[in-house]
């Protein structure tokens, strides 16, 4: 238990520090550009004007070389983050453990969010694909779904692959992934999520959702976030601190109306819809639901694993 708090304070102080690095990243950038406009305003550099220029280079420069170093080991961040909960199986526990280990490489960015919603609200939101091209419709510039093109149970959750495509010939999207991509969403236990999005040239963001029930109406929501894209660290932590908190800010009247609902009803086998999109969910609810029994044979969750899905690898 102390190894646990005291874990938790060295992350919380983590994130602080890097939260401050971040931030100053801009302030410097700012301060280069106002100079620079300053400069430029009469027509001429003056030594004066060539002093603050250097002068803001040189501490943006120094600002990058004194960027936080990681304070936590990968195995000490993955009990922090991976906590037991009821009706988790501990092998299901170890195995979202040993993905965060696997894709440890590749972490950019993380948060953390306490939302006064009921944890089954956002298991419901996560697993739900059809979510992507209504709810998100802004951030994802319309972006639809094909098809599904795989689906696999597995022992505590399953594995759904389906296909996407940029549907406006504007999407901003278009500049860095093709046009149809194929996308692969896991479910490892009753509170942990990955999905896996394909870029370009073998590039990919590995999101990695774990909720944390607090109470019946309130859940803390976790986000890892993965990435092999060859960017400037800097700014693609920015970009996915952005995105991130956009698509959040998408979701909360989203999870308010799904609040609304019969929660019991919502994870009722009986009630759930057999479309394709929503298969993951319906899974989901064959496990852990309320009023669900697995229909899956025994041998089938005895025996079946999920893949060695390599982090960030061309498929």
């Amino acid at each position: 238990m102390n190894n646990d708090t005291s874990a938790k304070i060295s992350l919380f102080i983590a994130h602080i520090r890097n939260s401050i690095w971040i931030l100053g990243i801009p302030s410097c950038l700012f301060g280069i550009t106002d100079r620079s406009l300053a400069s430029l305003a009469d027509g001429y550099l003056s030594a004066i004007d060539l002093t603050q220029l250097f002068t803001a280079s040189f501490l943006l420069l120094a600002w990058l070389s004194l960027k936080p170093e990681e304070s936590l080991n990968t195995g000490e961040l993955s009990r922090c983050r991976f906590n037991a909960q009821p009706n988790q199986p501990e092998f299901a526990l170890r195995e979202a453990q040993a993905r965060m280990f696997q894709l440890r490489a590749y972490h950019a960015i993380s948060q953390e969010y306490i939302l006064p919603f009921s944890y089954v609200c956002q298991i419901y939101h996560l697993l739900n694909l059809k979510h992507l091209e209504s709810i998100h419709a802004f951030s994802l510039n319309n972006l639809k779904i094909l098809k599904v093109t795989h689906f696999q149970p597995t022992a505590t959750g399953g594995i759904i692959k389906f296909q996407t495509i940029l549907d406006s010939p504007f999407n901003i999207l278009r500049i860095w992934r093709l046009p149809v991509v194929e996308v692969i969403l896991i479910l490892y236990a009753p509170y942990t999520v990955e999905l896996c999005i394909p870029v370009y040239n073998g590039k990919k963001i590995v999101v990695m959702f774990n909720v944390q029930p607090i109470s019946e109406t309130e859940h803390k929501l976790l986000i890892d976030i993965y990435s092999n894209l060859e960017w400037p660290k800097p700014i693609l932590q920015m970009l996915l601190h952005f995105a991130s908190c956009l698509t959040l800010f998408e979701d909360l009247p989203y999870l308010h109306k799904i609040s609304q609902k019969n929660l019991a009803g919502l994870v009722n086998l009986n009630r759930v819809s057999n479309h394709e999109t929503m298969r993951l969910f319906r899974r989901f609810v064959e496990l852990y639901g309320s009023a669900g029994e697995s229909s899956q044979p025994a041998a089938l969750l005895e025996s079946t694993e999920l893949p060695a899905l390599k982090p960030c690898e061309t498929e």
